[in-house]
């Protein structure tokens, strides 16, 4: 089972999940710092690079807008149009976005916020597009993403089971290409909070596999985790600075290198679901109990409790054949702290 991005990257089930870096709104306005993140980002082990398309004015009314000031966070005081008015993506740097990450060989795509933006990404031929957790309910602009017959990644922070069910089954009509991120929409999240248990509720309510984590903590631990949990995409912010709008839950370039390569590590640890020697442990075979003899046994004398018992190491008859061994009788004589044979009963 999988879904193709492109040619070489691919979401396949059972593999390592995909890490994505969101760069979001850290460049702050600053074209220079946009291009760098991507570069930088690219360079630390994101297999995808994420950014998001829109001004303002795609998102909010002003008018309105100021009126529902953020009452709690990283964001307090501020209006919705004044954090993506510093926190938009200017169409006019797309063209040069896209040119560098095909220079440098990185999968850079989209979460478009108006259809008019969808119309602008399909001129780079984006690979993949994004849904946003507060777009859930945009059944207008999913159906229109959804027409484009591309893969969607769709996020479900502050999403209601019929939320989820009512977006998934609009996709279905246009196709299956469909990863479902488990998300909290709290910036930052709090570790307590992080439910990584709802990847698998997600899987089994859904019927499918590809789920995977979008991760606002601030550090690493939500988004290692989630591999336990079977995720198959894996998206973190990612910034050049920690004063940056997103920093607080954002991780840094060497931070994002290592979970890069902790990834790799963590998606190796799971395993197979089977009973099986590892090669690390064959050696210690030999350091299981076998079956000795504790006293002098003479030749048809029945082994008992109180003459054979079982020690380290394995070089005779397995320990859990004892109750074999007890009440036959033996037959040579065995003298005291001997390794018990087959032949010997």
């Amino acid at each position: 089972m999988l879904i193709k991005i492109t040619n070489k990257i691919k979401i396949e089930i059972g593999a390592k999940p995909l890490l994505i870096a969101e760069i979001s709104a850290n460049h702050g306005g600053d074209k220079k710092k946009f291009l760098k993140h991507i570069v930088e980002a690219h360079k630390a082990g994101a297999d995808m690079i994420k950014i998001q398309t829109y001004e303002a004015d795609d998102i909010t009314i002003k008018k309105y807008s100021d009126k529902v000031k953020i009452k709690k966070g990283i964001w307090k005081n501020k209006s919705p149009w004044q954090i993506y008015k510093k926190a938009q993506t200017p169409y006019s740097w797309h063209n040069e976005a896209f040119k560098l990450a095909k220079k440098i060989n990185a999968v850079l795509f989209s979460t478009p916020f108006s259809l008019k933006s969808v119309d602008f990404l399909e001129k780079f031929k984006v690979p993949i597009y994004k849904i946003a957790s507060l777009e859930i309910t945009d059944l207008n602009l999913i159906r229109y993403v959804a027409s484009k017959r591309k893969p969607i990644i769709l996020s479900t922070g502050l999403a209601s089971y019929q939320d989820i069910k009512t977006a998934v089954d609009l996709i279905k009509k246009y196709h299956n290409k469909i990863i479902i991120l488990h998300c909290v929409s709290g910036y930052p999240t709090p570790l307590t909070e992080i439910n990584l248990s709802r990847i698998e509720l997600i899987k089994e309510k859904f019927k499918t596999k590809f789920v995977g984590l979008s991760d606002h903590t601030v550090s690493s631990e939500a988004s290692l985790g989630s591999i336990f949990y079977g995720s198959c995409l894996i998206e973190k912010h990612f910034t050049l600075n920690k004063k940056s709008l997103d920093g607080k839950f954002s991780l840094l370039p060497n931070e994002f290198k290592i979970l890069s390569k902790k990834v790799h590590q963590y998606h190796k640890m799971i395993g197979e679901k089977k009973f099986y020697l590892k090669k690390s442990e064959k050696v210690n075979l030999n350091q299981r109990r076998s079956i000795f003899s504790t006293k002098d046994i003479d030749k048809g004398e029945k082994f008992t409790p109180l003459n054979v018992a079982n020690f380290r190491p394995f070089i005779g008859v397995n320990s859990n054949l004892i109750f074999k061994v007890i009440g036959s009788k033996a037959k040579k004589k065995i003298k005291a702290f001997s390794s018990i044979k087959k032949k010997m009963f």
